[in-house]
């Protein structure tokens, strides 16, 4: 089973596509965009799971580093 949130590979420009459960919410650029698009998503204390492969798959990339590729 996958995660249901997914970090892809930086983008060429920089910055992350973030899907839940397939949808797109947004481009992180940080930590703290990921954070708020989780938060927004409904998930409580949502810091807590970013290194968890249960929730979070990071796809392409180092964890937490978001410069172009």
């Amino acid at each position: 089973m996958s995660a249901p949130i997914v970090v892809h590979r930086p983008a060429p420009t920089g910055g992350r596509a973030v899907t839940i459960n397939g949808e797109i919410v947004g481009l992180a650029h940080d930590d703290h965009d990921l954070i708020e698009f989780l938060r927004r998503a409904g998930l409580y204390e949502p810091e807590d799971i970013l290194d968890d492969r249960h929730w979070v798959e990071w796809r392409g990339g180092r964890a937490h580093r978001y410069e172009a590729a």
